[in-house]
């Protein structure tokens, strides 16, 4: 009997020999025409070969029983919960294992593990969430490149949540067309985070002077998102930038002072819980006391409110006319004319803001700077002589 023979040869092999018989022996379970007793002891000697001390000889056996539907089940739940580098290859391929079994075998503390489970070819919504909760950074970017993964946005929300730091995972969202406005926006908000972080740790800047410098960053970077979001999807992005705690004062304004009015009016009627067409005719009522019982109602700060009226009057003087820019970025003229009013003022609470307007100023003069540089030189290379072969 050739089983019995192999069984006995087994003893004194090296485990390179091993691996290559055992590897043999498992073709030959599955396509060779052996009989119901020599299929049964042929199953019974691989089971015996799943205690063998080598991973070469189970890794043998993972690599034949992987994409095949034939293999003893047996052994590939047991070689399903070997040790990742024997694991991989039934984790990845093998149509044996199931949801349930896959979703278990999650817990394991091993990337290489999990990232294989993350890989396979075809991963269910409910595995994929399983993945999202629990995987590690390697297993969360891998079943996002797994083009036969059903991802769901709760599950892309909370890698998100866990790992939008990871510069891997947060690059393969951003280059997502259909990701949501309020979650590339948590995206924006991960990295501004971060490089707070990794400026304070090398003390380039004290932890204060970063995170202030980061929450601008994200600020501006979330205005310029807003620029490019459809107007049917700005009411998601403010919900998120309200559930997140980032829909504040210094936020609406910058929108304002950078002519997004959708974006305003948005805020506005999620702070306020009014309809968006009341919110709209309180804005561009030129009788001020609508906008401020609108205003407080929205429950923003009395100190900034000068601001606010200031920079509506400029916007019905048509100050934005012929700005450059859209509305992404904060217009200097604009900027400057509310400094200089609400710096005009005489109120004792109202410096925190004239300093907010100082930065903004700064940074809409620094903006334009850039702007008319661009533009020079895109003159100069479209006026440059070509010459002639």
């Amino acid at each position: 009997m050739i089983v019995r023979q192999f069984l006995h040869w087994l003893r004194k092999a090296a485990p390179g020999e091993r691996a290559d018989a055992t590897s043999a022996l498992a073709r030959a379970y599955l396509y060779s025409d052996l009989s119901p007793d020599d299929l049964a002891a042929a199953e019974g000697a691989m089971v015996m070969l799943l205690d063998d001390p080598s991973p070469l000889v189970r890794r043998a056996l993972a690599e034949v029983f992987a994409g095949t539907q034939m293999a003893p089940p047996v052994i590939v739940h047991a070689l399903a919960q070997d040790q990742a580098d024997v694991a991989t290859p039934v984790l990845e391929r093998s149509p044996l294992l199931g949801d349930s079994e896959l979703i278990d075998l999650l817990a394991s503390d091993s990337p290489a593990i999990q990232t294989a489970i993350a890989s396979r070819t075809v991963v269910s919504r409910a595995l994929a969430a399983a993945i999202a909760e629990v995987g590690a950074p390697p297993s969360c970017l891998a079943l996002l490149e797994n083009d036969g993964a059903e991802i769901t946005l709760a599950s892309i929300d909370r890698i998100v949540a866990r790992f939008g730091d990871v510069a891997s995972i947060r690059e393969n969202l951003l280059a997502r067309p259909d990701l949501p406005p309020p979650t590339r926006q948590a995206l924006l908000a991960k990295l501004s985070e971060s490089l707070a972080g990794f400026v304070s740790s090398r003390q380039w800047l004290g932890e204060d002077h970063a995170q202030c410098a980061a929450k601008q960053a994200c600020e501006k970077a979330t205005i310029a998102l807003a620029a490019e979001t459809p107007y049917g999807a700005m009411a998601g992005l403010v919900a998120h930038l309200r559930e997140s705690g980032q829909l504040t004062a210094g936020l609406i304004l910058r929108a304002l002072l950078s002519g997004n009015i959708v974006l305003v009016e948005e805020a506005l009627a999620e702070l306020s819980g009014l309809d968006i067409a009341r919110v709209t005719d309180f804005i561009h009522d030129k009788n001020v006391s609508a906008f401020r019982a609108l205003y407080k109602k929205a429950g923003l700060p009395d100190a900034a409110y000068p601001a606010f009226r200031e920079a509506l009057a400029a916007l019905r003087q048509g100050m934005l006319v012929g700005e450059q820019g859209g509305v992404a970025r904060l217009k200097r003229g604009m900027v400057e004319w509310v400094l200089a009013r609400c710096a005009a003022q005489s109120e004792a609470d109202i410096e925190p803001v004239i300093t907010l307007l100082r930065r903004y100023a700064v940074e809409a003069a620094r903006e334009e700077a850039r702007m008319f540089c661009q533009d020079l030189i895109a003159d100069d290379r479209q006026q440059a002589p070509r010459l002639v072969a």
